[in-house]
């Protein structure tokens, strides 16, 4: 890989983790002046299903980081995750946000989670096709031909025997989604100052 190329991918990269950041800010805001209008019983069911979410975007990140890490400007990656998806890392941290954003009790707050990171990371993927297409030619545009680009087809997932990965690419990876579960004590923490009167409650959403 150049050294021109390493930065460009370092500054997408760098760009993926303050969108997250970004989304991830939002997501408070709405509740720190939001309260839910679901019963209890539906509050934590959501709450339920949002932890599930986590622990499934937090997996599949690291699951497409073991086939990408490092790689993503010097060859086209097309198997485990990358064969039934073009954007994993991308898929997997949206369904995180929805989680983050399940914490709520809000079936609103989870659906805007989960767009708000839809949208960011859509544009994000466009400026990164457009480069990877200028680096990787061809076989490049021929992936992208076959592989969706941010809802799976399970149909066209294909593995191989092995890969490799580099651990600090991993741990890197592993930190960053890690953030998804911090906001939990911090979402309760907010609830109990609803509750308490010390937060106002500008608005309240289903």
């Amino acid at each position: 890989m150049s050294g021109e190329t390493a930065k460009a991918m370092a500054a997408y990269q760098a760009m993926r983790r303050y969108v997250l950041a970004f989304l991830i800010g939002v997501i408070c805001f709405l509740l720190i002046f939001s309260s839910s209008l679901q019963s209890e019983m539906m509050h934590e069911l959501l709450e339920a299903y949002g932890l599930a979410l986590i622990l499934v975007g937090i997996g599949g990140r690291l699951w497409s980081t073991l086939y990408i890490g490092g790689r993503k400007s010097a060859e086209v990656v097309s198997t485990g995750p990358y064969s039934v998806v073009r954007n994993p890392l991308y898929f997997f941290s949206t369904l995180a946000a929805a989680g983050v954003g399940a914490q709520t009790g809000s079936f609103a707050i989870t659906a805007l989670a989960a767009a708000f990171c839809m949208i960011a990371f859509y544009v994000v993927a466009l400026r990164e096709e457009r480069h990877l297409k200028a680096v990787l030619g061809e076989p490049y545009r021929a992936y992208l031909e076959r592989v969706p680009r941010f809802f799976p087809d399970p149909r066209l997932f294909k593995d191989r025997d092995e890969v490799t990965f580099r651990p600090r690419i991993f741990n890197r990876t592993l930190v960053d989604g890690l953030a998804f579960f911090a906001a939990l004590p911090f979402f309760e923490l907010i609830e109990r100052g609803q509750e308490m009167g010390l937060i106002s409650v500008l608005f309240r959403l289903y």
